[in-house]
Parts: structure tokens; sequence; C-alpha cells
């Protein structure tokens, strides 16, 4: 591994290398289907370095990048949303007063929906909640209006919360949602803990979702908070295991992912198999997106980005490995670059001077 190299604007060098299950386990589950190779996939530019594009954020949680050439940063714990300008300045959007940080939960997720309604998924003293805000001004300007409640009374915890949320190339609202400590709700069909949920954008029930009259898109899940969408359209969700399996997983309506019965593999055949699994000292897995044929996952625990390229065979590799620290959230950049989220801050990390931050890389063809 090379070591970390730093300029003026903390340039952390790339440490990759290939990492797979500790143990003689298949990277691909078997009876799991995955698309195949994308001769166009792109890889991190290992040649090149990686840049600081904001730092000074306060235990930073979600971002997300809309046309104005703006992006929208959640900080869990400061209930803040912030705007970072195309210019480079960091300023605040508004603060959500709802949110009531405890533990993992707060102020999490951020999803955009016509580039003037801004979703958020909160802990409040309550419940775990999605709201909507109308995103008022312009870039620069940017201000929160009333809120609006899009699905309340989600259990919540100390730990467990989920909190991703995204639309899908179907226009409907998807989220994850933690078992909030409670791991029997992942396998209950009345309760909405244990699940990824999907939702028109006001929150009511879609007609074809697998279960009649349920926002529940697929269960069986401990604390997934990663979602993307590939290039047929299909859904990928990224999953905390316990002790032994984190976990890749493709979504399909209404299936069961096992927790708390089963975590990684299964010899159960009514449960899904994970396309990829990690131990869990290697990724701890939250922010997950897909760019010109390859995932990239955030890795906290894990302390490194995960560049995943699915397939007949699924492959993962490492890279930032103890370079930057947590990672939380991942995102596409500008021209053709990586946004990386750190999570240093949190209490459960070890900061850097400046952190936390939002680093850039950039993607190059696979050879």
């Amino acid at each position: 591994m090379r070591s970390p190299r730093f300029t003026a604007v903390l340039v952390i060098g790339l440490l990759a290398g290939c990492a797979q299950s500790p143990v003689a386990e298949p990277e691909q589950s078997a009876g799991t289907s995955a698309p195949s190779v994308d001769a166009a996939a792109v890889t991190v530019n290992a040649a090149e370095e990686a840049t600081t594009i904001v730092s000074g954020l306060d235990a930073p949680w979600s971002m997300v990048r809309l046309a104005s050439g703006s992006t929208l940063i959640s900080e869990r714990d400061t209930q803040l949303i912030k705007e970072l300008t195309a210019a480079g300045d960091l300023r605040e959007v508004g603060i959500v007063g709802e949110a009531a940080p405890d533990g993992e939960g707060g102020l999490l997720g951020l999803a955009m929906l016509d580039e003037t309604q801004l979703y958020a998924y909160l802990t409040t003293a309550a419940d775990n909640r999605i709201v909507r805000f109308e995103l008022e001004g312009e870039a620069g300007s940017y201000a929160l209006g009333a809120s609006v409640d899009i699905i309340t009374g989600l259990g919540k915890s100390r730990i467990h919360n989920g909190g991703r949320i995204a639309f899908g190339p179907d226009g409907m609202l998807y989220a994850t949602v933690g078992d909030a400590s409670d791991p029997e709700s992942a396998q209950d069909l009345d309760s909405l803990n244990g699940k990824i949920l999907r939702m028109q954008p006001d929150g009511s029930v879609p007609d074809d979702n697998p279960f009649d009259g349920s926002l529940v898109y697929s269960l069986g899940h401990r604390n997934p908070q990663g979602l993307a969408w590939d290039d047929e359209g299909q859904l990928w969700a990224s999953e905390f295991g316990q002790n032994t399996w984190d976990e890749l997983n493709i979504i399909r309506a209404g299936a069961n992912y096992g927790w708390p019965l089963a975590e990684g593999e299964s010899t159960d055949s009514s449960f899904e198999e994970p396309s990829y699994q990690w131990a869990t000292d290697d990724a701890s897995p939250s922010g997950l997106t897909f760019i010109d044929g390859t995932f990239f996952m955030a890795g906290l625990g894990g302390e490194r980005l995960w560049e995943i390229h699915p397939g007949e065979t699924t492959t993962a590799t490492a890279t930032f490995e103890n370079a930057a620290g947590r990672i939380r959230d991942v995102i596409p950049g500008p021209d053709g670059t990586l946004w990386m989220l750190t999570n240093n801050t949190d209490g459960r990390g070890d900061p850097r001077d400046g952190d936390d931050r939002i680093l850039q890389v950039e993607l190059v063809p696979q050879p």
C-alpha cells in the first residue's frame, strides 16, 4: 500500500487492494442473478490524488447535488442543512428543529424531487419520520419552507434507524428503515421497521406495491443505509450486519432478506442471498451509488471506500483504506468524479484536522 499524501488542500493517496470474505465463502451467492459486467465500467483513478472540496462539517450524514451546482448536506447532530455552493462557499440553509439527535438518530438522509422539494429522514423525540420542505430561493441563498409530514410513526432507537431516502427511476420514494433495536420487527409485516419502503411522493401506498395496502417493498433487514439503481433500473441496497456479515443485496419486490433469522448467506431458500458479503470489520456499509457500471459503497467501521463490479461473479476492491477515516456517503461528483463524505466527528471516529469533509476523486474507464 502507498502511504497517504497531503497537499495544502488535503490530498489523500489512494490505497487499493482486493478484499473479500476471509473464509472460503463464494463472493456471489448461489441462485442470485446479477447484471452482466459493463465493459464501460469505471474505476477510481489510482494515479491521481483526491482533494478536499469542503471541510469543517459536523457529523454530516447525507448529501445531494442540485442542477444549480449547489450541494445540500445534512448534519445529524446540529439539525442543520447546509449548502455548498458551486463557488465552494458553505452556508446554513435552515435548521430542522423536529430532529432530536440521540445516538445514531437525528437528521439523516436527504432526497430531492424536481429541484424544488427537499425530503429529509429524521429521528424526533417520538419516532423516525420523513418530512418534505419547499426549497425556497436560489443557489447561494436557499432556505427551507414549512415542513409537511410524509410518513410518521416509524420505530426509533439510539441505534438501527436506517435513514437513507432516494427517488427511484419509477418516480417513487424509497426509504431504508432499521429494526430500531427490535429484530423481530424485521419479519413482521404489520411493522414498517426492518424494511425498505416504497411510497408515492405524498407518502401514500403505490397500487403496485407487493403487499396490498402496505408501504413495505422488502423485509428482513437489520439496518440498511444505502440505496442505488443500476443501468437496468434494478434496486440494490447495502446493509449493516451484526457480528459476522455485512451485505450488498439486489432488492426485489416482496423479497425477504432473512434478518434476524439469517445474516449473510443462508441455507433457507425462502431468504434472498446477498450479491456480496463482507466481514463486519471490513465494511459497516452506509451510502451507495452507481456510476457507469460500477457501484461505490461507503465504509464506516471499515474506514474505506468499496468499488464493486456486479456480474456473474460480483467482485469488490477496497480503496482509501484507513486514509480518510469513516466514510458515510458517496455520490456522483462533477465532470466524471466521485464525492465521498467522511464521518469522523460523530463520536465513533478519530477526527483528522479539518474533519469532517467532502473528498473528490477522479474516475476513469476500467482497464
